[in-house]
This record gives structure tokens, C-alpha cells and sequence, in this order.
């Protein structure tokens, strides 16, 4: 039961700090990665690029494709008033790092869970518990 305890506070836990994260944090975080990944980003400064930011979704990628190369452009109106573009390598890159950073953040939970010792004695094993084979 302690056990059980354990777990339901350590997800209640997880949930709360998920939800204490802000949109603008969320993006923010996002924009670090795309940088990281080798987005170039153009600030929104022009009146021509203010009217580009507004054709596109906010905070989602478009790809752009002319002739053989695909660009992919991410719009930030919240955070930095900028456009993210990059080549299908930063694209690649910027997935690498999310798929990365997605089972980074599942291993912790998972060690998080598992970190107090498990008293398996108080499970019903059925015919396979108690031992049986060592009679």
C-alpha cells in the first residue's frame, strides 16, 4: 500500500509541475532547442515580415518547399516577435533533440517511481507465489 502511495504522489507531483509551466516557458524552451538545433531567427522587424508572421500558424512548423529543398519555418509571435527558419538538417536535428529530451524526462520519472525499495511480499502471486517451486 505504501507503495502504491508512493507512486500516486510522485505522478500528482509531475502533473502540478507540468502544469505550473507557462505557454511563453514552453515556446521559450522550444526556441533554445531550434537554436541549438540551427535555426536561424529573424526578427519580425519589417513590415514585411510582421505580415509573414501573421499568414503563419503560431508555434507550429510549416515547410516550405521550392524546387528540390525543403525549408521549415517556425512563426514565435508570443515570445520573440521572430520567425525560426532552417533546412531539413536542423529539422532533423531539432527532432533528434525533442525525441532525446522526451526519454530523458521518462527515464527520470521512471527512476523517480522506482527509487524507494519494493515490497513485492504482499502480492497474491496466485499458484506462483508463496514459493511453491522451492517445496
Amino acid at each position: 500500500m505504501k507503495t502504491l502511495t508512493t507512486l500516486a504522489t510522485i505522478s500528482a507531483a509531475a502533473f502540478a509541475l507540468a502544469a505550473c509551466e507557462t505557454m511563453a516557458q514552453r515556446v521559450d524552451t522550444k526556441e533554445d532547442t531550434l537554436a541549438a538545433a540551427g535555426f536561424t531567427m529573424l526578427p519580425a522587424n519589417t513590415p514585411e515580415r510582421q505580415a509573414e508572421l501573421h499568414k503563419l500558424p503560431p508555434n507550429k512548423f510549416v515547410p516550405q518547399t521550392t524546387g528540390s529543398t525543403t525549408k521549415y519555418v517556425y512563426a514565435d509571435p508570443v515570445v520573440c516577435n521572430c520567425l525560426y527558419i532552417g533546412d531539413q538538417k536542423a529539422y532533423g536535428a531539432y527532432r533528434q533533440d525533442v525525441l532525446a529530451k522526451k526519454i530523458a524526462d521518462e527515464q527520470q520519472m521512471t527512476a523517480m517511481t522506482y527509487q524507494n525499495n519494493w515490497d513485492w511480499g504482499g502480492w497474491d502471486w496466485g499458484p506462483w507465489g508463496g514459493g511453491w517451486w522451492r517445496r
